[in-house]
């Protein structure tokens, strides 16, 4: 059996929420203290939630949890383009992090529906 550290999916998550907290570490302090601290949860959300479910007894409970981990995704998402709309995120940052974003919520999807198929 695979360890979570080995998933791809995983460690996608992980690589985009050490990619936000070092975005948002250089913001001034509204812009942490409102859209920042948001954007942090949300994005590591995605990884907890991966991790949580990978860890529960039963696949359905894995499944339900990695479904929380897509809503994260897409709530950290909402909140990149609320950064761009407010000259947060420079072009190239978005462009990158949506990128992230957008590979991870193809093999979140993938790894979904996986669960529950391998011995």
């Amino acid at each position: 059996m695979l360890r979570l550290e080995d998933l791809e999916v995983y460690q996608l998550a992980m690589k985009l929420g050490e990619q936000v907290w070092t975005v948002v570490d250089g913001w001034s302090i509204l812009a942490k203290d409102t859209i920042g601290k948001q954007l942090i949860r949300s994005t590591d959300s995605v990884a907890a939630n991966i991790a949580e479910g990978y860890g529960r007894y039963h696949f359905k409970e894995n499944k339900l949890f990695s479904y929380y981990s897509r809503g994260s995704l897409l709530e950290t998402k909402c909140w990149l383009e609320k950064a761009q709309q407010r000259t947060l995120l420079s072009d190239v940052q978005h462009k990158e992090l949506i990128a992230i974003v957008d590979t991870l919520h193809l093999n979140l999807n993938a790894y979904i529906k996986s669960i529950g198929t391998h011995s």
